[in-house]
């Protein structure tokens, strides 16, 4: 952990969440993602978009979840059956802000045979 984080980390004890903010990039992959479930297995759309809520939301509260990729950027992994999704973001620490820059479901991307 590097010491903006680590110095941030500490003082988040007795502070609020940091915001989360999605990028136009990650909704729109969102909404992709979303429209095709509803075309193949339209009961899972929902709980899907349920899932990636709550779990981007977490973000909020624990910035460095996530498994750093490269620099400054992080990915968080979401399980949804058996497949998921994958949120690419930055956390923002003089802003107190998570970035969320992309989310792509596992299987787009490879991950899911």
């Amino acid at each position: 952990m590097d010491e903006c984080a680590r110095r941030w980390h500490v003082r988040r004890t007795a502070r609020r969440l940091a915001q989360v903010v999605y990028s136009a990039r990650s909704l729109e992959h969102i909404a992709g993602a979303l429209n095709v479930m509803r075309e193949t297995t339209p009961a899972a759309a929902r709980p899907a978009a349920a899932a990636i809520g709550s779990a981007v939301a977490s973000l909020g509260a624990h910035p460095l979840l996530g498994r750093r990729v490269e620099g400054e950027l992080r990915e968080l992994v979401i399980s949804r059956g058996q497949t998921g999704f994958v949120a690419l973001y930055r956390f923002a620490v003089l802003q107190d802000e998570v970035q969320v820059l992309a989310v792509r479901r596992q299987r787009d991307l490879g991950f899911v045979p």
